[in-house]
């Protein structure tokens, strides 16, 4: 895919979020369809930032894996590596509106979801190479075969500029603890950007302290660090020094993707050359604007929105 500015690998899904907030999933009378999954979030903030972005995943034989290509194709990001696991179903995962600031997840992707299913043979190794920026998650190393692609993803690219880990720990996918630290730590060794929030980043270097984390990250050689502190902002860090963006408060309606759009805003930052704190600031704009809003990728923000926040 000539032009391709974005790589997004790992999680896909379809969520279904409750028409009623405040009560729990079993009190809930209807629910609304969403394209969900950390990774497809992040390819399609970035789109909505004008970003040509696209999807390293795949999804099931089923219903709803035409859903996920078209409904990529509707914002913008490509579904052209997005692959089929035969015998395995697309995900879905329900979420209860309560609270509403870190809504409870219920996941479906038993025995195993097709994206942790990926193999050599599924990735556009040209494209891994020569991509502007590619996106990875703590997730993709969660199970094989997707833990090796991902190491040897990572290898290939061999640390190229604006290679990124979304730190994106989630324990529902881990055995313990102790394996997660060790599989999303090594991938530290090979990328040029972290971003996670305090209990992500305790995961991958063995501290919630954000200061402490920053340098311990650094110190593996990364160009830049940003470890999420709620309501006490973002910190930023690089080999010049430290600093904390404050937080954008809004009131908030679903806490999920948040993160997500904060990703893509750093995409879109990181590739436009700006400056660590002014790709921060953004970034939480866009996190604050989909925070307060329903659902994921369809919640969004456009650079005017944006841009207007700010």
């Amino acid at each position: 895919m000539t032009g391709l500015e974005v790589l997004a690998v790992g999680r896909v899904g379809v969520d279904l979020y409750p028409e009623q907030s405040g009560v729990p999933l079993a009190e809930v009378r209807s629910f609304a369809k969403s394209l969900g999954g950390t990774a497809t979030n992040v390819a399609v903030a970035a789109a909505r930032l004008g970003r040509s972005s696209a999807l390293l995943t795949k999804v099931g034989p089923d219903g709803f894996g035409p859903y996920v290509r078209s409904a990529l194709a509707s914002f913008g990001v490509s579904p052209e590596y997005v692959g089929t696991a035969e015998g395995l179903r697309t995900p879905v995962v329900f979420c209860a509106l309560d609270p509403p600031e870190d809504p409870p997840l219920l996941f479906y992707r038993s025995p195993i979801a097709p994206d942790l299913t990926l193999g050599e043979s599924d990735v556009p190794w040209d494209v891994v190479a020569d991509v502007p920026l590619l996106w990875v998650t703590g997730t993709g190393v969660s199970a094989e075969p997707a833990r090796t692609t991902q190491r040897k993803l990572l290898e290939h690219r061999a640390r190229r500029t604006h290679t990124v880990l979304d730190l994106d720990y989630r324990p529902m996918f881990w055995s313990d603890v102790d394996s997660a630290r060790r599989e999303i730590g090594a991938l530290l060794d090979h990328v040029t950007v972290a971003v996670g929030n305090r209990s992500e980043v305790e995961v991958a270097v063995g501290t919630a302290d954000p200061d402490e984390a920053a340098r311990r990250l650094l110190a593996r050689g990364l160009e830049l660090a940003l470890v999420k502190k709620g309501a006490e902002g973002v910190l930023v860090a690089t080999p010049e020094g430290s600093w904390t963006v404050p937080p954008h408060p809004v009131e908030v309606v679903c806490g999920l993707g948040a993160g997500d759009a904060f990703g893509g805003a750093l995409a879109h930052g990181l590739l436009a050359g700006w400056a660590p704190v002014r790709i921060a600031r953004y970034a939480n704009v866009a996190g604050a604007l989909v925070a307060s809003r329903l659902a994921c990728a369809d919640a969004m923000p456009t650079p005017d929105e944006i841009e207007d926040l700010l």
